[in-house]
Formats: C-alpha cells, structure tokens, sequence
C-alpha cells in the first residue's frame, strides 16, 4: 500500500499567552483526541507545565481556507521537567500518518528549540517501541526504562553535539547525514524506504 504524501505544511512556534482560543483548541483536542482516546490511556494531559512552554504547530490549509493543526510538540525549557530541555507531547493528526510528518515534526522540534534557548543537550521520555524513531534524531537510551500511565517508556538524551542520521540545518532545510540518504524522500513526502524508523502517532511525555 503506498503511502499518502506529506501534506504542505507551515510551522509557527508560539508562547502559552500567545496562543488564541482557536488554536489552544485545536491542539488540546488533538492531544487528547490521541493520547487519550486512541491511546485508551487516562491521563492528567493539562499538568501545569503548558503556560511554560513553547507551542509547535505545523498546519495546513484545508478546503474552506481554514489551517488545520497536523502536527504538534510541546517544547520544554530545561529545568522544567528535566535538568536538560525538552520536547514533548509529540503528536501527528491521523491523516498524516505514513507520510513522514513525524519525522519532519522531531526535525524542526530540535531546530527551534535550539533555535529559541540554544544547541543544547535534549532529554525526552519515549515510549519504548518509539526507540528507533528517536535514535534517527540524534536520541540515545540512558538505560532509566520506566513504566508511565502503563505504556513502558526509557528516558532518552539527544547530547550537544550527536552523531545524527539527519538534522534540520540552520537555514531551516533539512539536511542529511551520510547513513541515511532516504530521509530526504521521507522529508519531502515520498514514499520511505521500508527500515526507515515508524513515525509516532502520540508520545506525551
């Protein structure tokens, strides 16, 4: 089965108080619409942490000219939930699964980030089947596994400077490492070569 192209997508990085009624909306119901409802999983998802964050929304256009949230991560300053930053509540819409939108999400997660607090080490709870995902962006086991709402997780670190599959370069492009050249079609929307890491549908840590 081929896999749907990944859909155009504008990125927009936005504080807690910036955030408007509709947006705020939309990603709260896309979090729980996942984490909760499909996950099967009761959680406590407004856990006081959101208004010290930074929002990352990649949405499109729909139909009617209205965007549409098809991505989200919470970006986390360090000290807040970790020593080291953060990035969280990562989760694609439905309609973007198997287009590589998780893959584009973690990329420019970790490039706005450093972008808004510096490059820096990441620290991040992955649910345990996600491993691989997150080892493609730099990410590597600290060997703290965990059980968390029931789902077993591991904590993960991404160091300063790691030695990555691809990254997000300065300039906002995506740009690759030597072991993995077929990110680039993952990226751009094309079908990806069956060992490319599954996206996430939800990881709310």
């Amino acid at each position: 089965m081929s896999r749907p192209a990944l859909m155009p997508v504008a990125w927009r990085c936005l504080p807690f108080d910036a955030l408007l009624p509709r947006t705020l909306y939309a990603l709260l119901q896309l979090r729980s619409a996942v984490f909760v409802v499909e996950q099967a999983c009761a959680f406590q998802d407004l856990d006081g942490a959101d208004a010290d964050c930074m929002h990352l929304l990649g949405e499109a256009v729909d139909p009617n000219g209205q965007p549409q949230l098809l991505a989200y991560t919470r970006l986390v300053p360090a000290g807040l939930k970790y020593h080291e930053a953060s990035i969280g509540r990562v989760v694609t819409a439905p309609v973007t699964r198997g287009s590589g939108m998780g893959h584009a999400l973690m990329a420019e997660s970790i490039r706005m980030l450093h972008s808004l607090w510096g490059v820096q080490p990441i620290r991040i709870g992955a649910q345990a089947h996600l491993e691989r995902f997150y080892n493609a962006h730099g990410f590597v086991s600290d060997d703290k596994p965990y059980i968390e709402d029931g789902i077993p997780h591991l904590e993960m670190l991404r160091p300063e400077a790691p030695l990555r599959r691809f990254a997000a370069s300065p300039q906002g492009d995506h740009a690759l490492g030597p072991a993995e050249p077929d990110l680039r079609r993952v990226l751009n929307g094309s079908p990806s070569d069956p060992q490319t890491p599954a996206s996430p549908s939800g990881d709310k840590t």
